[in-house]
C-alpha cells in the first residue's frame, strides 16, 4: 500500500516540478529567439545602404538570408538545449521526488505498522481474561449443584480477571493521551514526588530504602505523569524482587541534571532481554500470572521522552537490577 503511495506522491512531485520546467523553457525559448531576432534586424539595419529600396539594395538580399539562417540556427540550438536541460530535470527530479516521497511516507508507514501491531497487541491481551472468564462462567452454569463457597471461589477469579481488564484499559487510554499529549508544564520538586511514592509503597519504611538530598530537586515537568513514571518503576522493582528484600532508591543534582535511580536484588534480566523491556506488551517472564500487560514500561518510556529526559536499564543476573532515570533541572528564575 505504502509503495503504491510512494509512487503516486512521486507522480506528482514530479508532474509538478516538470510542470514549471517546462513553462519556464517556454519563457527563455520566446524570449531568446525574440531578443535574437531584433538584434540580427538592427545588425541587417546597420549595413544596409540608406536611401535605397530592398528590392535595388544588394546588401538587403544577402543579410535577409544571414538573418533567417542565423534565426534558425539560434532557435533550434536553444530548443535542443532546453530539451535536454528538461530531460536532465526529469531524471534527476523523478530520483530526488522518490527520495523526498519516501522520506515523507516512512514516519505514516512506520506510525500504521506500529498501530497494526499494537491493536493486534491489545486485542490479544484483552481476548484472554475473557476468555478465562467465559469458561469459567460456562462451568459454573453446567454444573447446577455448585457450593457457595465454589462460587464464590469463581466471582473471587471473575474480580481478579476484571480487575486486569481495568488496568489494562486504563494503560492503553494513558499511552494513548501520551500520543497525543499536549500536557502542561511547571515546576515541580522531585524530591518530595519520590517521598510520596515511596510512603504510598512501603508506609513503614520497611523495604524501601531512601538516599535524598537535603534541599529540593526542582524540574520542569507535568507533575502527574512523573509521579506515574515513579509508581510504575517503584512498583516494578518490588514485584520482581524477594519477599522483604531492600530496594534502594537515590535521588541526586548533578550539575544540569536530576538523577533517580531504583535498584532491586532477585533473578535480573538476561542480556538479549533487556533491549526489549520497554516494548508494549512485552514481558521478560512470560512464565509469571501476575508479570502484568507489559504496558508498564512502555508507558514510562513514553513519559520521560515527553520530558526530554533519559530512561536506562542495567542488570546483573542473580544479582540487582537497576533503573536510572535522567529529568532537566528546571531554570532557576
Amino acid at each position: 500500500m505504502f509503495h503504491s503511495a510512494v509512487i503516486r506522491l512521486t507522480g506528482w512531485y514530479l508532474l509538478i516540478l516538470m510542470s514549471i520546467s517546462v513553462l519556464f523553457s517556454f519563457t527563455i525559448y520566446n524570449s531568446v529567439t525574440s531578443e535574437v531576432q531584433e538584434r540580427l534586424q538592427a545588425l541587417q539595419s546597420r549595413y544596409e545602404q540608406p536611401g535605397l529600396p530592398p528590392s535595388v539594395d544588394p546588401n538587403h538580399r544577402l543579410f535577409s538570408a544571414f538573418r533567417i539562417h542565423q534565426r534558425e540556427t539560434a532557435s533550434r540550438n536553444i530548443f535542443f538545449t532546453l530539451l535536454y536541460v528538461n530531460l536532465l530535470i526529469l531524471l534527476g527530479g523523478g530520483v530526488l521526488s522518490y527520495l523526498l516521497a519516501r522520506r515523507t511516507l516512512h514516519q505514516i508507514e512506520e506510525s500504521h505498522n506500529a498501530q497494526s501491531r499494537f491493536t493486534s497487541d491489545a486485542s490479544h491481551e484483552l481476548r484472554t481474561p475473557l476468555a478465562a472468564m467465559r469458561s469459567e462462567l460456562e462451568v459454573a452454569i453446567r454444573d447446577p449443584k455448585m457450593s457457595k463457597s465454589e462460587m464464590r471461589e469463581l466471582l473471587e477469579s471473575n474480580l481478579e480477571e476484571v480487575n486486569k481488564l481495568s488496568t489494562l484499559s486504563q494503560t492503553l487510554l494513558s499511552l494513548s493521551k501520551l500520543d497525543y499529549a499536549s500536557l502542561e508544564f511547571e515546576k515541580v520538586d522531585m524530591k518530595q514526588l519520590v517521598q510520596e511514592v515511596s510512603q504510598k509503597y512501603d508506609k513503614n519504611a520497611s523495604r524501601i530504602t531512601l538516599s535524598l538530598p537535603k534541599t529540593p530537586v526542582f524540574i520542569h515537568a507535568n507533575q502527574p505523569s512523573v509521579e506515574e513514571l515513579l509508581t510504575i518503576v517503584t512498583d516494578n522493582a518490588l514485584k520482581y524482587s524477594p519477599q522483604k528484600s531492600k530496594i534502594k532508591v537515590k535521588l541526586a543534582a548533578s550539575g544540569r541534571q536530576a538523577i533517580y535511580t531504583i535498584s532491586n536484588g532477585g533473578k535480573g534480566i538476561p542480556a538479549e532481554k533487556l533491549p526489549h523491556i520497554f516494548d508494549r506488551f512485552y514481558r521478560g517472564d512470560s512464565s509469571r500470572t501476575d508479570g502484568g500487560s507489559g504496558l508498564g514500561l512502555a508507558l514510562a518510556k513514553e513519559i520521560v521522552a515527553l520530558h526530554k529526559g533519559e530512561l536506562s536499564v542495567s542488570s546483573i543476573s542473580n544479582k540487582q537490577t537497576v533503573f536510572e532515570i535522567i529529568f532537566p533541572l528546571a531554570r532557576k528564575n
